[in-house]
């Protein structure tokens, strides 16, 4: 016959033993709050840099718009400046021509050298002027200097300038050819003399009054221009356009300035402009974008820069500061984690001492029944009693040995399944059995040796829950114990489980010495016990409700001294954690 296992035999290989192995819990904690760390990180990196972003992009924007505004401004500004100069200029020019009727030796019949005269004080005045003429009332050039001789002579009378005049001192033409099929623009004032109007009018050379708007214009890569109100160019840089030729564009006339993004062979231009008073005319000054908006772009460009760098430091130190925190709050949870799982081992090994007493017990009976009857065996060989045997009468003995050793073997594993150190696995459970497992066994008969009575109230379509079997068992033996050292003298416990649609109740009644309301606000905490010295040490209660409340449930407590107490366990139906082993306990 094969030998039984003994106790020592089945504790090799059956797990670590207490102290060693991984802390409870460590991957899944790890994996928790590395989930955590990257949430939080994005959450934080988020919360901190979406709103720099859009208050940088908003304030980027703002000041794009308002540089643009700026650059417009200025180059509106410049128009008019410009524009006020030019205005500025004809009307010297028509007051310089206004100084010759008024000279005092002007003749309503000048001769050609009063007319050379006359010019020589004109080109003295500005080197635009061409050339000068006198016209008789009929309109008819009756004095004349200047390079174009033949114009001596020649009758004005249709012209639009000199129709211009009738209602009119003096008028500033457009640019034209005339006569001399060469582009100009003529300055002729009237004035009356003996009451008939007579005409002193005088050319510029448009040319030289490129020069001088040259001379006038300000501003890096400013070019300026003059349209008239047709859009033909009067005044044109020669790479622009040419005198006289169509402008492609065409500022409105309802506004006296302004500024203006156009696109010019292909490049994007800035271009301001504003109307003359002395003829209708508009300046017009461009400037590339890109020399207008120079400074806009600069600016912008560290504004952006500037923006990256703000917001790549805020995102790394909220990054590295949050992975830190977390750490050490992983550290912390880990070493609580330990803290607790060391505790809930003392605990069990307090609650092992506790039943040691029992299990020497129990043990004595199989080891007296293997002492009696290996007696009988030595009996029965012994020839000097003659006792008379079979083999099967010594097999039926060793079959009663064995029966013991069984069953102290038995006794030895549950000790041995309560004292070990566990690592904590969550899977569904039937509390009922989970209940029986505890009460069963040594507890029963070392409650029945006490005289107290255990009653059973079990519902029978309790649903399977998610839990640790190990740790539940341990709470319902603290529990359960705590129940028998309040019985004096005999009693009864009651073991009820109940269920509704949210949790499952475990409720266990005793029928000991209760106790009062300032005993019962201070059951929980830890080291705090209603035992003699040295029969508690009040991490019982302590740990059982830690337990429970990882598991999302709660304990509820009764009692009243002299009534007995009533311990309720609740614990949710719904999985408290993520990850569900559906293997039985």
């Amino acid at each position: 016959m094969s030998t039984p296992a003994t106790p020592s035999d089945k504790s090799r290989g059956t797990g670590s033993s207490p102290g060693e192995g991984p802390v409870s819990g460590q991957p899944e904690t790890r994996e928790y709050f590395r989930k955590l760390r990257r949430r939080l990180q994005v959450f934080l990196v988020a919360a901190f840099v979406i709103p720099l972003l859009l208050l940088s992009g908003y304030f980027h924007v703002q000041f794009n718009t308002t540089l643009k505004k700026s650059g417009e401004l200025h180059l509106t500004t410049l128009a008019e400046s410009q524009r006020n100069t030019i205005n500025l200029f004809l009307q010297e020019r028509v007051v310089n021509i206004f100084n010759l009727f008024r000279s005092s030796d002007f003749r309503l019949s000048p001769s050609p050298d009063d007319m050379r005269r006359y010019l020589q004080y004109l080109r003295e005045m500005s080197d635009a002027f061409v050339d000068v003429g006198f016209l008789d009332p009929s309109g008819i050039q009756i004095g004349y200097a200047g390079p174009y001789g033949y114009l001596q002579g020649r009758d004005y009378s249709r012209e639009e300038w000199f129709q211009a005049l009738q209602g009119h001192n003096y008028f500033i033409s457009n640019i034209y050819l005339g006569f001399r099929q060469k582009p100009h623009f003529t300055i002729a004032v009237k004035q009356l003399i003996d009451g008939r109007p007579y005409v002193l009018r005088a050319t510029l050379d448009p040319d030289k009054f490129y020069l001088f708007l040259r001379t006038i214009a300000k501003g890096k890569g400013v070019t300026c221009a003059l349209i008239d109100h047709e859009g033909i160019y009067q005044v044109v840089d020669p790479d622009e356009g040419e005198v006289l030729s169509q402008s492609g564009y065409r500022p409105p006339k309802d506004t006296g300035s302004g500024a203006h993004r156009i696109t010019v062979k292909g490049s994007p231009v800035l271009v301001g402009y504003a109307w003359l008073e002395e003829v209708p005319w508009v300046l017009v000054a461009r400037q590339p974008l890109g020399i207008a908006y120079a400074e806009m772009y600069r600016v912008r460009r560290i504004l952006v820069w500037a923006s990256l760098a703000v917001v790549l430091f805020l995102g790394t130190t909220v990054w590295i500061t949050t992975d830190r925190l977390l750490k050490k709050a992983e550290q912390t949870e880990l070493s609580r984690k330990e803290l607790k799982s060391q505790l809930l081992h003392a605990a069990k090994l307090v609650s092992v001492g506790e039943l040691a007493a029992g299990v020497a017990h129990e043990i004595n009976n199989p080891l007296a029944i293997i002492a009696s009857q290996s007696g009988v065996i030595r009996d029965l060989l012994d020839p000097q009693f003659g006792l008379e045997w079979t083999p099967e009468d010594i097999r039926k003995e060793l079959d009663q040995i064995d029966a013991a050793v069984y069953r102290a073997r038995d006794i030895t594993q549950k000790l041995l399944k309560s004292a070990r150190r566990t690592e904590p696995k969550m899977v569904r459970c039937d509390v009922n059995q989970l209940l029986e497992d505890v009460v069963s066994g040594v507890i029963e008969r070392e409650f029945e040796v006490s005289d107290i009575r255990l009653v059973r109230d079990y519902d029978k379509d309790l649903p399977k829950i998610l839990l640790d079997p190990e740790q539940m068992r341990q709470v319902f033996l603290n529990i359960i114990n705590n129940a028998g050292d309040a019985i004096q003298g005999g009693g009864t416990i009651t073991l009820t489980t109940r269920h509704d649609s949210e949790s499952v109740r475990v409720t266990i009644t005793d029928t000991g010495v209760g106790m009062t309301s300032e005993q019962m606000e201070k059951i929980f905490q830890p080291f705090y016990t209603t035992k003699e010295v040295g029969k508690g040490t009040g991490l019982g209660l302590s740990i059982s409700l830690s337990i429970v409340q990882s598991l999302g449930g709660r304990i509820e407590v009764q009692s009243m001294p002299g009534a007995g107490s009533s311990f309720t366990v609740v614990l949710p139906i719904v999985p408290h954690e993520e990850k569900i082993d559906d293997n039985r306990a």
